[in-house]
């Protein structure tokens, strides 16, 4: 069961009556639900349900078609995804996007970048303030690879990791933007038990850094294991929200996954 001794905040992302349509194909409708500071909250439902859009459309990767997203307590739907990132919205994918041919240290610290304070002219000419910057970047790098269990993969390409190490890659990568929330897109795709299971641990020091984290998954026993709420599609619909206990035990989830006649 989930530890309850951090502090849940406030809302920091708010989606109100969202709605994303492609062609005549409403692939979401009337979404609305919170994901509050210090939680860590699942998105879930059967194949098909909207999770994937939903995702694309907190972070900006796709335009909403009506509604709102509000981050911190600012408007956000007409933001693209870049503009988000330095916001405090962070996300990785399905799919493994990486550069294969970085290191893992330098794949991360490219996103540090994302965070640097210093000009572009002051990192040409080198002076003390930059390199400095520097210097805390790269310790920055390093610290995020120990924090996912990567720290004796640094100097490893990245096309030399295993896909699960690949996903803990884009975990580190998420984080080196110093998110306040950040989007895991189906972060146990392709793990086996053991490796799950350090990817939920994984996920709770990250809640535990006061970071909150909205997990979007098919595994179940992952959700159920690191979720404080759980926010339930299908057919792009909200159908539940609650406490894991809660949806473990809800008619309308049982009849979504398993049909009516269970």
């Amino acid at each position: 069961m989930v530890s309850l001794e951090f502090v849940v905040g406030d809302a920091l992302l708010v989606l109100e009556s969202v709605a994303k349509t492609f062609g005549g194909v409403q692939a979401v409708k009337d979404l609305s639900f919170k994901v509050h500071a210090g939680q860590v909250t699942g998105l879930i439902g059967p194949n098909g349900s909207g999770k994937s859009t939903t995702v694309n459309l907190i972070s900006g990767s796709l335009p909403v078609t009506q509604g709102s997203i509000r981050f911190n307590g600012e408007m956000v739907q007409g933001l693209v995804i870049s503009q988000r990132v330095p916001l405090g919205l962070a996300r990785t994918f399905q799919t493994t996007t990486l550069f294969q041919e970085f290191t893992a240290f330098e794949h991360v610290l490219n996103a540090c970048h994302s965070a640097f304070r210093s000009s572009p002219t002051w990192a040409v000419l080198r002076t003390a303030a930059a390199r400095n910057e520097e210097y805390v970047q790269q310790q920055k790098a390093r610290e995020l690879l120990e924090f996912v269990g990567l720290g004796d993969f640094s100097n490893a390409a990245v096309a030399s990791l295993s896909s699960a190490q690949q996903r803990l890659l884009m975990i580190a990568t998420a984080l080196a933007s110093d998110p306040q929330l950040v989007l895991l897109d189906e972060p146990a795709a392709g793990m086996v038990a053991k490796e799950r299971k350090a990817l939920s641990q994984l996920i709770l020091n990250i809640r535990d850094r006061g970071i909150a984290v909205l997990v979007i998954e098919h595994h179940m026993g992952l959700i159920m294991e690191v979720c404080e709420r759980i926010v339930v599609l299908n057919f792009g619909q909200m159908i539940a929200e609650g406490t894991p206990d809660e949806i473990r035990a809800n008619p309308l989830v049982i009849d979504a996954y398993l049909g009516s006649t269970h």
